[in-house]
């Protein structure tokens, strides 16, 4: 934060927002926007999301679309407040931002039955809100070929060069000796990678979604409720199942509770109550997918030597906790497919 200049934002919510005399206070969270709360002198209080230079503004205007219509659909979302010309994104000094009224709220970690029950039902009013927003073939075929494909050359050349970057450093750290382990366990699930991407069914129902479903987009009350579901993602056609995949087995959960699958299963009957008419298939792969997104991804580590992140630490912790994730969902795949089975014997 110290590079950002908070005095032109400030400027720009009293000539645009009428927001005066705001006081700006960082809001931790969040690796491609920086977030503030401002305040005012009477204690208004509003979320600021600040994008840096070279974002791609059609696509966040987009996702701030997206949240809208969830929101008409009686999904719980934050409320955009557009700036006096009517516009989403205000695009003045320091950089473009967009401004939304607070939500009083924390995010749960390692969420419970509960908390599970509550996110399967609302996902569910997601799905049903957008699943009449068009997709063309092409983008069906797309997104089904870029589930059904891994690079498995470029994926290993990118370990081999993040490993040279931790034998570059004389003193190696703590991280530097773990991401030397996990790097090296994850080049050689690599080498079984076609396998698992040629069992991702043609037949997966491809849709515009929310694209980040996941606990840590989530608020909830002090009394347990869900209060808002934030940062959805643009208008890309994409599985249905990452959606169900994604918050059903969340790093955070699967290594974080003993009852992880209990808890999928929470999640999914409750999404199912909403959406009965859910497909068997999308049901049945989504512990795949949310197994293929794992292996595929070095998120966290590829930033750690690359390109560090907003909040590296983080993100440093994030790649272990996915990477142990990975490596779960792969042991214990048979046992999540059967349960997911059993879900899925009465659908079409």
């Amino acid at each position: 934060m110290s590079t950002f200049d908070l005095a032109p934002l400030a400027t720009a919510l009293a000539d645009h927002y009428n927001l005066f005399d705001t006081v700006l206070s960082p809001v931790r969270g969040g690796q491609n926007t920086i977030n503030l709360s401002a305040t005012t002198p009477d204690g208004h209080r509003v979320f600021v999301k600040t994008y840096p230079a070279g974002s791609d503004l059609s696509s966040e205007r987009g996702a701030i679309a997206l949240a809208e219509r969830a929101g008409d659909h009686g999904v719980p979302v934050a409320s955009l407040i557009r700036d006096r010309h009517g516009h989403t994104v205000h695009t003045g000094a320091p950089s473009a931002f967009s401004v939304w009224q607070w939500v009083d709220g924390h995010v749960v970690t390692h969420p419970h039955h509960h908390h599970c029950d509550q996110a399967g039902q609302v996902l569910g009013r997601i799905h049903s809100a957008f699943a009449d927003l068009p997709v063309s073939a092409a983008d069906r075929d797309a997104s089904l070929a870029g589930w059904r494909t891994a690079d498995v050359p470029a994926l290993t050349t990118t370990i081999d060069r993040l490993l040279d970057s931790v034998k570059a450093h004389t003193e190696p750290d703590t991280f530097d000796m773990i991401a030397t382990a996990t790097l090296a366990e994850r080049r050689t699930m690599l080498t079984h990678l076609p396998t698992l991407t040629a069992q991702v069914d043609e037949q997966l129902t491809v849709q515009v979604s929310h694209g980040d479903y996941s606990p840590v987009n989530l608020l909830h009350t002090s009394a347990g409720e869900l209060a808002a579901v934030l940062d959805f993602g643009p208008p890309r056609p994409d599985l249905l199942a990452y959606d169900l995949g994604r918050m059903a087995f969340y790093p955070h959960t699967v290594t974080g509770r003993e009852e992880w699958m209990a808890l999928a299963a929470t999640f999914i009957t409750a999404y199912l109550d909403v959406r009965p008419h859910t497909r068997a298939v999308d049901v049945r792969s989504c512990g795949l997918i949310a197994l293929l997104q794992l292996v595929r991804s070095l998120y966290g580590v590829e930033q750690h030597y690359l390109a560090p992140g907003l909040d590296q630490t983080s993100l440093d912790d994030f790649w272990v906790l996915r990477h142990r994730t990975a490596r779960i969902l792969w042991e214990r795949l048979p046992e999540i497919e059967h349960m997911l089975d059993e879900l899925a014997r009465e659908l079409c």
